[in-house]
């Protein structure tokens, strides 16, 4: 009898994964990362550029292997000299400031164990954007030696694969529906504290020099002037990106009509309506698109709120809770989707639906006092008078716990001739 612990040449070898990690300065964020993989790769290696803290110190106690490397000044040179390094059939790369999820493993695994895949596509969800909370990032791939690591900043492998896929045609390029990786490079805190701004701005204009009205580097710089409040070299670079967006470039045309829309939405809110509308005509994953159905489905609520025509302004109010249910559908563990489908509910008068989808966002997200007060002001027009309390005060609570004194202030002297909060 064969031995079942006794492999075979009829037994293909398991495929093996290598963790590449470019890192200075990262050790609070660091172990954290790296926990998140733990007996998922084979090795983790981490490449260090020039660390001033305990970051080498806490990857090396966290088991991965540390090399360094003097910080070139653009990330693709640094990504490519970790890849000299790396063992494994795979390569799976993380920042100190994203975590793989665990729901992620089995579904990766099945995919690497796919002998023609070449690259798999990673869903990322962007903790504390508000805007786009997920993305689609070329992080996990076959560790073939015409893969490298290319632009700067958000340096990516995409322009090699495409190369190799040229050459040899029998690679497949797959997507992971589990979303995979979790970033909190976005939330405010961070933001705030760092020169992320600042850096992207360097970096995409250096790469407008030498590439003028490359799309991905207008979406992102013109993302940035409107986000900074300078609208129209905003509008202007975007506009640009998209005349120079070739029809396969599906991610960069959708992020240019994304940020357009956000952009005229304040001064042109039909135009953003029909921006939203062609960046939702793209062929792109139900979670990627996100942003433009939740956005777009609060322009048509307020469209439908000021409307003359009551026919209309119901087609709007109804097309907005189509797009809400079909974001919570693609991502049920989204509280942005639920609180916007409350929203919209609540505007067409069913106060239960309101009240259901309210409860269902601050169950996925409780730390938002917005989503609190709103759920205790449709309880209060329903008449639960006890829940409406409970629930202003959970606000106001919330509100002080994060600083938000005027805000507080506020609230209370606009409840003061509504509901009683004190026993």
């Amino acid at each position: 009898m064969t031995d079942p612990d006794d492999p075979s040449p009829m037994q293909p070898r398991p495929v093996t994964l290598s963790l590449s990690m470019i890192v200075r300065n990262e050790a609070p964020r660091l172990e954290r990362s790296l926990a998140s993989v733990a007996g998922f790769v084979d090795e983790m290696v981490v490449l260090d550029t020039g660390s001033s803290d305990d970051t080498v110190a806490v990857a090396e106690r966290c088991g991965a292997v540390v090399h360094r490397f003097p910080w070139p000044g653009d990330f693709a040179p640094a990504r490519n000299a970790a890849l000299r390094h790396l063992r494994g059939d795979w390569v799976l790369v993380l920042d100190a400031d994203e975590q793989l999820r665990a729901e992620a493993r089995e579904p990766l695994r099945r995919l690497m164990a796919e002998p023609d895949l070449l690259l798999v596509n990673l869903l990322r969800f962007e903790r504390g954007a508000r805007q786009s909370p997920y993305s689609s990032v070329s992080r996990l791939f076959r560790r073939h030696p015409a893969i490298r690591w290319s632009r700067p900043y958000h340096a990516m492998v995409d322009d090699s694969v495409l190369e190799l896929l040229g050459r040899e045609p029998h690679w497949r390029i797959a997507d992971c529906g589990e979303p995979a990786l979790v970033h909190d490079g976005y939330s405010p805190e961070l933001l705030a504290a760092g020169d992320k701004a600042l850096r992207l701005r360097r970096a995409m204009e250096a790469e407008l020099e030498l590439r003028p009205g490359d799309p991905y580097a207008c979406a992102k710089l013109g993302s940035l002037e409107v986000s900074e409040g300078r609208r129209d070299r905003g509008i202007g670079l975007l506009e640009l990106g998209l005349a120079h967006c070739p029809a396969a470039a599906v991610a960069e045309r959708y992020e240019l009509l994304l940020h357009l829309a956000i952009a005229r939405a304040p001064h042109e809110p039909q135009r953003a309506i029909a921006l939203y509308r062609e960046a939702l005509a793209l062929p792109l994953a139900p979670r990627i698109s996100l942003g433009a159905q939740l956005n777009l489905a609060g322009l048509l609520v307020e469209a439908g709120a000021s409307s003359a025509d009551a026919g209309t302004g119901r087609a709007s109010l109804e097309e907005a809770a189509q797009l809400c249910r079909q974001a919570t559908a693609a991502a049920p563990e989204l509280g942005l989707a639920w609180a916007r489908l409350a929203q919209v509910e609540r505007q067409r008068g069913d106060l239960p639906a309101a009240v259901m989808a309210y409860r269902r966002a601050i169950s996925l997200d409780p730390a938002q006092p917005e989503w609190h007060q709103n759920l205790a002001a449709a309880q209060l027009l329903s008449g639960d008078i006890a829940a409406a309390r409970t629930g202003f005060r959970h606000t106001l609570s919330l509100l002080e716990q994060q600083g938000q004194q005027a805000a507080a202030e506020d609230l209370r002297r606009r409840l003061r001739p509504l509901v009683t909060l004190d026993d």
